[in-house]
């Protein structure tokens, strides 16, 4: 028996050890430049390893490119993500397929070359500036769209300008205007109770709004192909789909 046991200790260790090899050496070294960066908060090398535009949760713009990153460094890399990056270890980073390669459950995203293409953290200071903008998006809107707990996008497609937003209830409200039209304007359509299911750990995403036997899809790419949409519309009717457009996303 206790053969068996120590057989069985082998094993796992074995495979744990195989789980966190997935990474190879050239992406460790990546990895480990990355977090010495973060240990010198290093500014200028930091702003050097990001692919741009950096998204960061709307209404806040992304970060446009390295000027921008350095103006906005303290507020989106605050005391506590720092720590978490410049204390992570290699095993608490994973490649995760075609998606690119996670610190512990998405809270960073790298590339293979250690450039960092995701980051899933809001600071504080991010979040007030995101209550600000949210005060300063209501006052433009049209009285029909004015409640709301927090606009989640507004988007540009060929033919439709639409607006996203979460309600109180945990739901999502879809407003549309033909292109040409702005959001002070009535929509031309408005959808209630839309439910967002998330795709993986990479925050790929998609909001469903149901009318009768129509459904409107709403796909948002976070983590994907780099000459992938950001964020589309399908519109199904009994399951075939009558309209596909690719949109973005605008601030």
């Amino acid at each position: 028996m206790m053969k068996y046991k120590i057989l069985i200790l082998l094993l796992l260790i074995f495979n744990l050890s195989f789980a966190q090899n997935d990474l190879d050496k050239t992406e460790i070294e990546n990895i480990q430049k990355l977090i010495n960066l973060f240990k010198t908060k290093n500014v200028d090398g930091i702003s050097k390893i990001i692919t741009y535009p950096l998204n960061r949760e709307y209404p806040i713009p992304s970060v446009k490119n390295e000027v921008d990153l350095k103006k906005r460094f303290n507020q989106i890399f605050d005391k506590k993500i720092i720590g978490i990056i410049s204390n992570s270890k290699i095993d608490q980073w994973s490649e995760v397929g075609w998606r690119g390669i996670m610190l512990d459950r998405g809270d960073v995203w790298i590339e293979s070359d250690g450039r960092i293409k995701a980051l899933n953290y809001q600071s504080d200071l991010e979040i007030a500036q995101k209550n600000r903008l949210i005060n300063h998006d209501k006052n433009k809107l049209h009285s029909s769209l004015k409640t709301f707990k927090s606009p989640t996008y507004k988007i540009q497609t060929k033919s439709y300008l639409i607006r996203i937003d979460e309600l109180a209830n945990g739901k999502y409200r879809y407003a549309s205007w033909k292109i040409g039209k702005s959001e002070a304007s009535k929509p031309d359509l408005i959808l209630a109770n839309g439910e967002l299911k998330f795709d993986g750990s990479g925050g790929n995403h998609t909001i469903t709004f149901t009318k009768g036997e129509y459904n409107y899809n709403v796909y948002r790419g976070i983590i994907g192909e780099r000459d992938a949409a950001e964020i589309s519309l399908t519109v199904e009717q009994n399951g075939k789909i009558i309209l596909q457009q690719d949109g973005q996303l605008l601030e």
